[in-house]
């Protein structure tokens, strides 16, 4: 009897789970995913519709009011539990939605995916379910017999439905009084990073992802834009065991209603899994979405050719406009007796060109602006010095003297290559020297300090082209502005005296004529500022001016709060206690050949006699600095003695220098030298 008892026991469950089988292989599935929705046999009803193009609608809006909802289910029930009485399973899906409002601060009802019991929610039929987003109506919203779990995106406010505001979503449980919600929003960084809102009806597509884990009983709401990835911190998390509402066999879809206004509810793509999670939609794959607003009616006809005629009119005028800029934008001045300097002359285009339209400024000086430019025909860097004159008298003369201080030629020179004349614009074009000025590494680099080493062969270099100048050459040349800034060093850190915008050209043995005062305070001769001429001595004067400059790393003249002090006094004074070497730059931090030192300071305080028949000649500088002379035997010869050094403030400055502030790049005219130059006819 027991026997034939476990005999049918095991014929039943045998067909049981037979059955089972069956019912498995009838159509329930657990896992979809679908780009679009043409051909797959959803389950619409009321306002729900298919595009041609695979959108899943909801809703039309005020195309059909004679339904308020729309509902989109999965045609084949998902099992969601072993047996009816068994725990739920875990799930997940993958939604991407767009709400399209009539207006982008109007819109109506919004939406929801949902979980119910059977295909379609026939207690939402009635016209009260637009407050219910087709869920439920008033009778049968909040009941434990509706088993629906769903997860809301609501575009209204509705008042006793405890909504956070108009933009929210939430998590639905038998009815639409969410059991949590909030503001529609994302994580941009996980849970520490920041919180960007969302608006639902923003007529742009978003992803939701829904997930709930059966072991930890919890249930995952994430949102973003279409193109953000998952967040990894949820919008909204609820531990809530979703058992006792699941049945064994359960529906999944969407559902919305039309309401009033003419919002309409889109679905782009869709994945659902049981015990698992769903997979990630491609983007790529998703239909579009329609156009907001009326496609622009085309006018081809009716404005096409006007447009084409003043296009073309545009373009015909622009180009004459830009002819005639370009041509006035490189324009020089170019007079028939100045083809007899055709080699020394640039062209302004060039220039512009190769100084990248004059924007790579060197620095500025007294009488212009310095630009830095690469002449590319020549492979060569060139300096662009650009001065300004608005007088035609004179211009050929100072051409003329231009284009002969051009033919100097001395390795301690820097080469003055030629120039332009443009308008109101002389342009200088000179070798380009690329550690700067000598100024620079005195006073305004103190981190980057020259040795004495260096120190004494730029002194040696300046010396040997100022010789050059005085004696050296065809004629005799007074440059009248020997200081630390027109002294650049190339390369090997080699000194080149330089700028010789304000030098003169005399013949030999002739007497320099009388001219304005031109120079920089500190530099300039007493006998040039009381008689207005320029002589190799005024050059000699500077020249000692520049000696104790670089040797002490002090200016000729500063400004002790209200007081001048003058470099040559002060340098006088320490050699009249016997410790000429006080006066060294302390920079050099005593680094240095003492001999060679004392002998520099020497020829400064002989160069800066207030007597110029007692000065050195440049010849006598060269020898000296050579070893060629003995430095005492050029005070003999000067028949000069320390006492009997002239270059007091009273015997080297008349009230008129002394009348103009301190500072070494301080030049001054009376009038300006380029008004100077051109007014008087140069020399």
């Amino acid at each position: 009897m027991d026997f034939l008892a476990l005999a049918v026991i095991s014929s039943n469950l045998l067909l049981a789970l037979v059955i089972i089988h069956a019912e498995v292989g009838s159509g329930q599935r657990t896992e979809f995913i679908l780009h679009g929705f043409r051909s797959n046999g959803l389950k619409l009803d009321g306002t729900a519709d298919i595009t041609p193009n695979g959108l899943l609608m909801l809703t039309k809006g005020f195309e059909d009011q004679t339904e308020p909802t729309g509902h989109a289910f999965y045609p084949d029930p998902m099992i969601f539990k072993d047996w009816p009485g068994g725990s739920s399973f875990s799930f997940s899906t993958r939604f991407v939605f767009a709400i399209v409002p009539p207006a982008p601060t109007t819109g109506g009802p919004g939406m929801a995916f949902v979980v119910a019991p059977q295909r379609g929610l026939p207690g939402a039929e009635h016209t009260q379910s637009r407050q219910f987003l087709g869920l439920f109506n008033q009778s049968s919203n909040g009941n434990s017999s509706n088993h629906v779990f769903a997860i809301e995106l609501d575009t209204l406010w509705s008042t006793g439905f405890n909504d956070t505001d108009g933009n929210h979503v939430g998590i639905d449980i038998n009815g639409v009084v969410s059991v949590k919600s909030a503001p529609a929003a994302y994580y941009t960084d996980g849970g520490a990073g920041k919180l960007e809102n969302l608006t639902l009806m923003s007529g742009q597509a978003m992803k939701v992802w829904v997930d709930y884990n059966a072991t930890e009983k919890r249930i995952d709401v994430t949102l973003a834009p279409l193109k953000v990835s998952k967040p990894s911190t949820p919008l909204l998390s609820l531990v809530q065991d979703l058992t006792p509402i699941m049945k064994k066999n359960m529906y999944v879809g969407f559902s919305s209603c039309s309401g009033e206004l003419n919002t309409k509810h889109y679905i782009l793509g869709w994945s659902f899994r049981v015990n698992g999670q769903a997979q990630d939609l491609d983007i790529s794959k998703l239909p579009k979405l329609p156009r907001i607003g009326k496609k622009p009616t085309p006018k081809l006809l009716t404005i096409g050719v006007p447009l084409l005629c003043v296009f073309f009119v545009s373009i015909l005028i622009f180009g004459l406009v830009y002819h005639i800029r370009r041509k006035m934008k490189y324009a020089e001045v170019l007079e028939q007796w100045e083809l007899i300097y055709t080699t020394h002359r640039f062209k302004y285009k060039d220039l512009y060109n190769a100084t990248r339209g004059f924007r790579d400024l060197l620095g500025t000086g007294g009488f212009g602006s310095v630009y830095r430019g690469r002449l590319a025909s020549l492979k060569l860097d060139i300096a662009v010095k650009k001065i300004s004159h608005d007088s035609k008298q004179g211009v050929r003369e100072f051409v003329a003297e231009i284009v002969t201080l051009g033919q100097l030629r001395h390795r301690n020179l820097v080469t003055l290559l030629g120039y332009c004349r443009r308008k109101g614009e002389l342009l200088l074009v000179y070798d380009y020297m690329p550690k700067g000025s000598l100024d620079k590494f005195l006073f305004n680099q103190p981190k980057v300090t020259l040795n004495w080493y260096q120190r004494f062969r730029v002194i040696k270099g300046v010396a040997s082209g100022l010789l050059y100048l005085h004696e050296g050459w065809e004629q005799l040349v007074i440059h009248r502005d020997v200081k630390a800034s027109n002294v650049l060093l190339d390369a090997e850190l080699n000194g080149k005296l330089g700028d010789f915008g304000l030098a003169r050209l005399y013949d030999h043995g002739t007497d320099p004529h009388t001219t304005h005062v031109v120079g920089t305070l500190g530099y300039l001769a007493p006998e040039h500022t009381r008689r207005g001429k320029a002589t190799k001595a005024t050059d000699v004067f500077s020249f000692g001016a520049f000696l104790l400059e670089v040797t002490t790393g002090r200016r000729p003249i500063e400004t002790e709060g209200n007081v001048d002090s003058i470099l040559v006094d002060w340098v006088h004074s320490c050699w009249k206690r016997g410790d000429i070497l006080e006066a060294t730059d302390p920079n050099l931090k005593r680094e240095f050949v003492s001999d060679e030192v004392e002998l520099v300071l020497k020829l400064g305080m002989a160069c800066s006699q207030s007597e110029p028949t007692l000065r050195p000649t440049m010849q006598q500088v060269v020898q000296c600095l050579e070893g060629d002379l003995n430095i005492q035997d050029l005070f003999s010869s000067l028949r000069t003695s320390l006492n009997q050094l002239m270059f007091t403030p009273q015997d080297g400055f008349d009230d008129m220098v002394m009348s103009y502030p301190s500072s070494s790049n301080q030049i001054f005219s009376a009038p300006s030298y380029i008004e100077e130059s051109i007014l008087s006819g140069g020399r």
